[in-house]
């Protein structure tokens, strides 16, 4: 079996790739930017931007499976840049969706979000809830992805699976999300900025348990399904912060206001994907923070060391 997946040189999609090769499974990666986190030369690499349907076309032919990831995920940059947010949360999925039917793939993954429920009525949400019109972009693009893959299959027979990942947190995330945002913060000693009085929650999920979601979503009972791959503590933000704070020392938090359109967080079961995936995540909170801490640390120091040796290099 070979696999395409796009933004697979990014966070989760670098993760995924790990997880389908230790099942032996093929890779092909079609990513705007080159792969950083592994240097094997039996990975298929295509360069080129999911507006690109040309280029994706190319990339998706003799594939079984394409897993799209590529999206601007940072709420903030749709909220910064709507219009381009739209080209490529939105059009890239109809490329995405149009390529694969040309080509003869048999089943598009695509990676949405827990987002879609923040204006649902009821506190408590999984695959079921009815969904109302978002009040931010970010969602709407998201959630105009679910529906071309839902018309995709109705009107062409090509299988989809829409998976509705939680916050995902670990080794490998972008430097500007929260996270590695207070990471950083505490390690240079500055304070901690919260939004608000930090009481939105959310259901963090560690990276590479979302990765193993994402391959177990290959499995036949998938076809024509979503599903919610959430993790299973509630955590404030006020909390993020308070584990960093306890696992780095003693750290000052502070308050700002909140941002426009916030999702203030939902109670999101993944119990369907437990049922009929086997899937349900294994790695608790504190145990990922440490991790990605840990992980940090490895990298900030290996960039300093590279900077300490580069006069020696250049001088030889």
């Amino acid at each position: 079996m070979k696999v395409l997946i796009t933004g697979g040189s990014g966070f989760i999609g670098s993760h995924i790739v790990d997880k389908l090769r230790e099942r032996g499974v093929r890779v092909r990666i079609f990513d705007a930017m080159m792969p950083a986190f592994r240097q094997e030369e039996n990975i298929e690499y295509y360069q080129g931007s999911i507006l690109d349907f040309n280029a994706l076309l190319f990339a998706s032919c003799g594939v079984d499976a394409v897993m799209h990831l590529a999206a601007v995920a940072d709420v903030k940059d749709v909220y910064d840049e709507p219009h381009y947010a739209e080209a490529i949360n939105v059009r890239g999925v109809i490329n995405v969706l149009e390529s694969a039917r040309r080509a003869g793939v048999k089943r598009v993954i695509y990676g949405s979000t827990t987002w879609v429920y923040s204006e649902a009525d009821c506190d408590n949400v999984d695959e079921t809830t009815p969904l109302h019109a978002p009040t931010h972009l970010y969602t709407a693009t998201k959630l105009t992805g679910e529906y071309y893959c839902q018309s995709y299959s109705k009107l062409y027979g090509l299988e989809t699976t829409i998976l509705r990942y939680g916050i995902p947190y670990g080794p490998r995330a972008r430097d500007g999300a929260v996270i590695p945002t207070f990471v950083r913060k505490a390690l240079s000693g500055e304070s901690i900025t919260i939004a608000g009085d930090g009481s939105q929650f959310r259901k963090f999920i560690y990276v590479e348990d979302l990765a193993e979601g994402n391959v177990l979503a290959l499995q036949s009972i998938a076809k024509n399904k979503i599903y919610n791959l959430d993790g299973k503590e509630r955590i404030t933000i006020k909390q993020v912060a308070e584990t960093i704070r306890d696992l780095l020392g003693n750290i000052k938090i502070e308050c700002a206001a909140a941002r426009p359109g916030d999702f203030s967080g939902k109670n999101v079961s993944s119990e369907l994907a437990k049922k009929e995936l086997g899937w349900e995540p294994r790695i608790t909170f504190k145990e990922g923070m440490r991790r990605y801490i840990d992980w940090y640390k490895e990298r900030e120091q290996k960039r300093k060391l590279d900077w300490e040796k580069i006069d020696d290099v250049i001088k030889h």
